[in-house]
């Protein structure tokens, strides 16, 4: 099973009228990212308070139950922890905690949120409970042996309130939201992507005006896939048999950005380039075909729009109907990193392009270089294992 790995992803709305969010979510992954620790808080109410409550709770458990300490240890520093609300004699944050092993094996800990849905050979899997009551609080554990494909989503309350008076007399029921859900078991989408078809669709219930927080926390058991992307040449023209040669040889697909690139490529690969001058997108340069390269972009400007919806997608997603369908250079990569990748290698050539010299032009070297630095940034954030090589 070395070669599954755990996706995790998620999306939050606030409470219609409020600038926090009373939801918090906190992952804490180990350094090969084979283990993670993600935890999802509601905090009692809505706006600051309950955000506070809900950021202490999701980062005092993330942080105890990575360092090994017991769950009863968690539970007894979180009520000690959080301060008491005046009004309603109460303070606490209801949570629910996914604790991965090796990608092997999930605990999972839950307290007073939603039933954690999951989905195994499309299907929902009930899975048993083992009952706890730790400082008078009613805690369920499961623990579960991991298999490829498998789908853990837990939510707030937000969720399954979604339609209360208005499209469902009694809310969205739990099995009303894996009635949503099963049939996206099948359609490759990534646990953030899972996360926001759940919660866009529960903002639509509301009506456009959330009653609450709602949150959905995904996590995902998937096979490792590699991909490579080469962008610009190198600084040095002896070395770009050596650069094409380390490229080719990686395992999975293989994506070029840039002309002179390509044009490098073509020429070690022995194959002509059969450009297009189809503008799927204005905004974005045509693409090309090159026989053993999956995909072939111009550079800079395509690079930049990956950046932009990458950086959209670790926040609200927002763009996501939008890379998801378009044939555009920029949304066919973004397909590959985002939905595909788990792990991804850059080659990165340090040459500089005479024609990004001039002036009155933004393009230059260093912005080459934070567009690679950005977007590596992003990547990681997605939980993808990302390495770079510069030539």
């Amino acid at each position: 099973m070395n070669d599954l790995c755990a996706e995790i992803g998620f999306k939050s709305i606030n409470h219609a009228g409020e600038e926090l969010c009373g939801d918090h979510v906190e992952i804490v992954e180990s350094d090969d990212g084979n283990s993670a620790v993600a935890v999802l808080a509601d905090g009692l109410g809505s706006g600051v308070q309950a955000s506070i409550l809900s950021t202490l709770t999701a980062k005092i458990i993330s942080t105890m139950v990575s360092s090994g300490m017991s769950i009863e240890q968690c539970v007894n520093t979180v009520a000690s922890t959080l301060p008491v609300s005046p009004e309603r004699g109460v303070a606490y944050s209801t949570f629910t905690i996914l604790n991965l092993t090796n990608s092997r094996e999930l605990e999972l800990i839950q307290y007073d949120n939603p039933l954690v849905i999951m989905l195994r050979d499309g299907k929902n899997f009930d899975y048993p409970t083992e009952e706890m009551t730790i400082g008078g609080k009613k805690i369920l554990r499961t623990r579960i042996i991991l298999k490829e494909n498998d789908i853990f989503i837990a939510m707030s309350d937000g969720c399954p309130h979604a339609g209360i008076g208005n499209s469902y007399n009694f809310g969205w029921k739990r099995e009303n939201i894996i009635d949503f859900m099963e049939p996206l078991y099948y359609g490759d989408y990534t646990s953030k992507n899972l996360s926001t078809i759940l919660v866009d669709e529960v903002y639509g219930l509301y009506g456009g005006e959330p009653k609450d927080d709602a949150t959905a926390l995904t996590l995902k058991i998937r096979k490792r896939r590699q991909v490579n992307l080469l962008f610009g040449p190198p600084a040095d023209p002896d070395d770009c048999d050596r650069m094409m040669s380390l490229f080719f040889s990686k395992e999975g697909k293989h994506v070029i950005c840039g002309g002179t690139t390509s044009s490098i490529a073509a020429k070690y690969l022995g194959k002509k380039i059969k450009p297009s001058l189809e503008f799927v997108d204005k905004d974005v340069p045509p693409i090309a075909e090159l026989d053993g390269v999956d995909l072939v972009t111009e550079g800079v400007i395509t690079v930049n729009k990956v950046l932009q919806y990458a950086q959209d997608y670790i926040t609200d997603n927002e763009l996501y109907d939008k890379w998801s369908v378009s044939r555009d250079g920029a949304s066919l990569i973004c397909r590959l990193l985002f939905e595909e990748a788990t792990d991804i290698n850059f080659f990165v050539g340090r040459a500089i392009n005479p024609a990004h010299q001039n002036p009155d032009l933004p393009i230059n070297f260093s912005i080459k270089m934070q567009l690679v630095d950005k977007l590596t940034s992003c990547l990681k954030q997605m939980g993808k294992k990302v390495k770079v090589s510069y030539f």
